[in-house]
């Protein structure tokens, strides 16, 4: 099984899973507010161009958006007809994703969001056309257990589309100037980010080399990942800009 063997991931903290919700419980608010920029702004068209391109077809699709946050991608997506449904672990996420939800007049039976854990999804085999997630992966104590679960959820011939960076490879950006996004988060809020980055082992991978071979490990085929995504999306320097580089994976079940 190559790589798998040799990253303990079953080491990781007990305790790991409550200082990351922790941890974005305290950021919902401001992470709300972020987003209801994004989703006026030029960035919402980019994703929405990027994203299309990766989908399976052009069909109104039944998506999981795994980590989803304050509600993005369900805004974004549900837009265009697709169901959506968003998952994350923080309470405090979803209830401020289902605002953002209702704030934009989603058809609420096709776009919602719930609690739910990444690694242990509460859907059945074969549920979903796309499984798509943004900034989640880094904050996963068992990556391959998650990517497990989302190659199961996934119908034959459906997609995985992840969004990440190495962002504690890029740790000391958090307090650095050209972090625009991070700018107005207190500094003791970036030190526990900064801890929470030291804690996980997938922080130490190659990514998103392991990915792609963790993917081909599980059964997934035609993964491909995109390095310079991140450059397409955040051309601007504004108050959505990270310095550190966002890829993107898509793989076919």
């Amino acid at each position: 099984m190559g790589e798998l063997h040799y990253i303990a991931f079953e080491d990781e903290a007990d305790d790991i899973k409550e200082k990351v919700e922790s941890y974005w419980t305290k950021r919902a608010d401001g992470f709300f507010n972020l987003r209801v920029d994004e989703i006026k702004s030029n960035k919402a068209e980019r994703w929405v161009s990027e994203i299309q391109k990766l989908f399976p077809s052009n069909d109104k699709l039944n998506i999981l958006d795994v980590g989803c946050g304050t509600g993005f991608f369900e805004v974004l997506l549900g837009q265009l007809g697709h169901n959506v449904t968003g998952i994350d672990l923080t309470e405090e996420m979803i209830i401020k994703a289902n605002q953002m939800i209702k704030a934009n007049n989603m058809d609420t039976s096709k776009v919602k969001a719930k609690v739910c854990d990444a690694e242990h999804l509460c859907y059945r085999d074969e549920s979903f056309d796309v499984v798509i997630s943004r900034n989640l992966t880094w904050t996963l104590p068992h990556p391959v257990d998650a990517y497990k679960q989302w190659y199961r959820v996934l119908k034959k011939g459906g997609v995985l589309i992840n969004f990440d960076a190495e962002y504690a490879k890029g740790a000391h950006n958090l307090k650095s100037p050209e972090n625009i996004a991070h700018k107005d988060i207190e500094d003791e809020l970036k030190d526990e980010c900064h801890d929470i980055y030291h804690m996980l082992t997938i922080s130490m991978l190659d990514r998103p080399h392991w990915d792609e071979h963790i993917l081909n490990e599980i059964g997934f085929s035609d993964v491909v990942c995109d390095t310079s995504f991140g450059d397409r999306i955040f051309v601007e320097r504004d108050e959505f800009y990270i310095p550190d580089k966002m890829f993107s994976i898509r793989a076919v079940k």
